[in-house]
């Protein structure tokens, strides 16, 4: 057998081991004996390396011009553009997604790419009349500084593009840890801000885990602002390890996503909609359609034909075409999907399809569970209000459009919603009043683009938004200038009463 390649971390523009000398695994999840690289275990010290290489590079690279940041940035995008089905194929092998997926996921890297690479030229202030005479008034952005930046294995290389050019078309240097499961694909991200010509020191990359890498970038006394997608409960902790040295903090969470269906519906539109949001990325999206709130007159036709639908999925390995569903990241993600399922059980809601883990043949190498559903569920059990982040999809019957509302609302989270119907009022009432960040009306939970905002409500995250023109406001400070040219001293608030 050939040996195993052998990834590494990049500080200050090269391409290092860590001091540890130590590695850890990146296995495929759809056949665990297949091994996809070595990467970095590393420590704090590497942590503290990556993060004075960017404070040292940000004194010039703030002084670039954004317009030739974003020069830069342009190149990547067709780096990636042109390497988009290597590293599609490379993602599908270390997270198991579907290549369809793995190259929407690259896709959606290309595009935010491209799309910060034009803000460059965008980054308006405002300009508005003094209220004295002869003194001119203006805000401008400014850079905050180095940008750590914790990213998730289900969007490997699309999240962490969320993060990274709007932090650096803002003038800011960054320090990445991507997830141990999926460091590769980031990797990938990072090697094409390279080819680029990114300097020295702006863009770092450090693989390793949690309490070693990220507790160490988030306390770090240099690092002025953290972004982090991952679990409300991570979330939690990193936020209050950034509140003692009053870091600005951008958290993107969990997610328990309803999708509304009325009985005036697109019945197989609504169909289409739930089991693409459903079981779409095996489930494992923060935005997966996990709720279904099903007009009482059409629950049992709904019901039926969704069962019937998910046990028709073909899920294996990713990289055949046929297949439409991929593994479960890891054991343990198994594990997790597989105790909520007791617990449903537990609960008293009926399992209509699924509830075991897949074996037999190519299945026995992997991660692989069955497509999910469970029926009947009261709004109050575990499965309807605790992040799953799998196959797992349930289904409460509602009595008329107030009551899925209601239900829609009554959890913690707050990132997406989808309503099906074709009453215009009912749409617009809908948009008002579900409690989510993203509304969607005839579609599922899934399918944010890049040029809009991104982001939830209560425990999905703490008011910032990623993606689009907004997440320039997380990686810059407005500063506002006064110029009085009057030659003589001014008083505002005084002088013009």
């Amino acid at each position: 057998m050939a040996p195993p390649k052998i990834y590494k971390n990049y500080i200050n523009g090269e391409w290092v081991d860590s001091v540890s000398h130590e590695s850890f695994e990146n296995l495929n999840p759809t056949n665990r004996e297949k091994l996809i690289g070595l990467f970095p275990h590393s420590t704090p010290e590497d942590v503290n390396r990556a993060v004075e290489a960017a404070r040292e590079a940000q004194k010039s690279w703030r002084l670039l011009p954004a317009p030739k940041r974003g020069e830069i940035l342009y190149r990547a995008a067709r780096q990636l553009l042109e390497r988009k089905e290597e590293f599609s194929e490379q993602m599908t092998a270390e997270m198991g997604k579907v290549l369809a997926e793995t190259r929407g996921d690259v896709q959606e890297a290309i595009d935010m790419t491209f799309y910060m690479a034009g803000e460059g030229r965008r980054q308006f202030g405002q300009t508005t009349p003094s209220e004295l005479v002869n003194k001119f008034a203006m805000t401008v952005r400014s850079p905050l500084g180095v940008c750590g930046m914790i990213t998730p294995w289900n969007f490997p290389m699309a999240i962490p593009s969320w993060k990274i050019m709007p932090a650096l078309i803002c003038g800011n240097t960054v320090v990445i840890k991507p997830a141990q499961d999926t460091p590769l694909s980031t990797y990938n991200l990072v090697s094409a801000l390279e080819e680029a010509g990114v300097p020295r020191g702006v863009v770092n990359l450090v693989c390793g885990f949690g309490r070693e890498v990220g507790g160490q970038l988030i306390g770090h006394p240099s690092v002025r602002a953290v972004s982090f997608t991952g679990s409300t409960e991570v979330g939690r902790a990193v936020s209050q390890g950034c509140a003692p040295t009053f870091k600005r903090v951008c958290l993107e969470m969990g997610g328990k996503n309803a999708m509304v269906v009325m009985e005036d519906a697109n019945l197989e539109l609504a169909l289409d909609g739930a089991v693409w949001g459903g079981f779409g990325t095996t489930g494992q999206r923060c935005t997966a359609t996990s709720r279904i709130a099903v007009h009482k007159d059409i629950y049992r036709q709904f019901s039926e034909i969704l069962s019937e639908r998910a046990r028709a999925l073909h899920v294996g390995d990713g990289m055949d075409a046929s297949v439409q569903m991929g593994p479960l990241i890891n054991e343990n993600q198994l594990k997790t999907v597989d105790g909520y399922v007791e617990i449903g059980k537990g609960e008293g809601a009926k399992l209509l399809t699924g509830g075991h883990r897949l074996t037999g043949g190519d299945y026995d190498k992997g991660s692989f569970y069955a497509p999910t559903i469970f029926g009947d569920c009261d709004p109050k059990m575990r499965i309807i209000q605790e992040e799953i982040f799998g196959p797992v999809v349930s289904l409460i019957p509602v009595n008329n459009f107030e009551h899925a509302l209601e239900v829609a609302n009554d959890v913690v989270y707050g990132l997406s919603s989808a309503i099906y119907t074709r009453d215009v009022n009912r749409a617009f009432q809908a948009m008002r009043d579900l409690e989510t960040g993203i509304v969607y009306v005839n579609a599922p939970t899934i399918g944010a683009e890049t040029h809009l905002p991104f982001g939830g409500i209560k425990q999905t995250g703490n008011g910032h938004r990623e993606a689009a023109v907004t997440a320039l406001d997380f990686y810059s400070e407005w500063k506002t200038l006064y110029i009085d040219y009057s030659d003589r001293l001014q008083r505002a608030q005084i002088d013009n009463q």
